[in-house]
């Protein structure tokens, strides 16, 4: 399965629940999880057709920002 990353300003448990909802409607998600103890707050993005733009565009609109790792 394809894996995306990307690096983040995701760096709490809230921030985590405040990008859930938009990362989980994207259908061609599968599974995600940032590493928050990583300095780079990696986010790791699986799922078959999913495109870099979509995860940009879902965490972007709640808030923070990402760029490809």
């Amino acid at each position: 399965m394809p894996t995306l990353q990307f690096k983040t300003n995701i760096n709490c448990g809230g921030c985590v629940r405040a990008v859930t909802p938009l990362l989980n409607e994207e259908k061609e998600i599968t599974r995600w999880q940032v590493d928050t103890d990583n300095p780079a707050k990696i986010l790791t993005v699986e799922g078959e057709q999913v495109q870099p733009e979509q995860v940009i565009r879902a965490v972007q609109e709640a808030g923070f920002e990402i760029e490809p790792a």
